[in-house]
């Protein structure tokens, strides 16, 4: 019953906005659709294509080899068997494994064993499509940028780096490598990168300023506006809570685009879908909002 009552909401809410004729935001798949598949693997990138999504969003860190792969958590215990596989390398950090070892994890059974969105038990994601994610491997960012040109998929990559004023040398290099990367693979028209870090959003700027940056944000500083030309950036990225008429009004008025995050709840992606002053909404179901757009797959 309760799917149905959904079902309905979305597609009244659907039914106006199509009425409206109001201006559509990119559909960002946060993490991959990863209310359908484990989340920051190309599994969960190719069910956001599959779905109708405009791009996803990743999280990238760098292993202790310096190559860059996608996880969110800054240990691999969560979303992989690295605790089984390495029973004595706790807490698992990530820099603490090379890429060989981190290839040998299974970063997909978790999201098979915990459902953690209560998709599987719903038949949302058929126990076939559910059970091929057991051995999906973490992705390097090369690997995630070749599917997304291949997918024609627009890119979020977020730098996971700890929020400083001062520029890490880490970060520095994390920073260094995505960039050329990104160049080397011609995605720089099709690639926002994000960071919580402002260091490391100012230095995307000063080194590759054809790269658009993006500053994330779970609470706003004083100006705003003045923060972003300062660091050089061209857009923010702040969680959907933050986000008032006031801000969205300074910031379209001074040509800076706006990604929200992370918008799951119906009447929140109602709210924000018919805003012209939002560039896209960053949600862990697409499809919840490809409804409400009425492009759905």
């Amino acid at each position: 019953m309760k799917f149905f009552l959904a079902l309905f909401a979305i597609l009244a809410i659907a039914g106006e906005m199509r009425s409206s004729g109001v201006s559509k935001p990119l559909v960002i798949a946060h993490r991959g659709a990863r209310s359908l598949a484990p989340e920051n693997t190309l599994a969960a990138a190719r069910t956001a294509k599959r779905l109708g999504a405009d791009g996803w969003e990743f999280d990238v860190r760098m292993s202790k080899d310096g190559e860059l792969i996608l996880m969110h958590d800054e240990t691999l215990s969560r979303t992989t068997n690295a605790s089984e596989l390495f029973p004595n390398q706790a807490p698992w950090s990530v820099a603490e494994f090379t890429l060989a070892e981190i290839k040998t994890l299974d970063a997909g059974s978790w999201f098979v064993e915990s459902d953690p969105y209560g998709t599987i038990a719903s038949g949302d994601v058929p126990a076939p499509e559910a059970e091929s994610f057991r051995g999906e491997r973490v992705p390097t960012l090369r690997e995630a940028l070749a599917l997304s040109r291949e997918l024609g998929l627009w890119v979020n990559i977020e730098l996971k780096s700890r929020p400083s004023f001062v520029l890490a040398p880490s970060t520095k290099l994390l920073v260094e490598k995505t960039v050329e990367l990104v160049r080397a693979m011609g995605m720089t028209s099709k690639v926002l990168i994000s960071s919580f870090d402002p260091a490391a959003v100012q230095y995307v700027n000063a080194v590759a300023p054809e790269i658009p940056a993006a500053l994330l944000v779970s609470s706003l500083p004083p100006d705003p506006l003045g923060y972003l030309r300062a660091l050089g950036a061209e857009a923010l990225n702040p969680r959907y809570d933050l986000v008032t008429e006031g801000l969205l009004n300074i910031l379209s008025q001074a040509g800076f685009k706006v990604f929200i995050w992370t918008v799951n709840e119906l009447e929140d992606l109602r709210k924000f879908a018919v805003d012209p002053r939002i560039a896209g909404i960053i949600t862990d179901w697409p499809q919840r909002l490809l409804a409400l757009l009425g492009r759905a797959k």
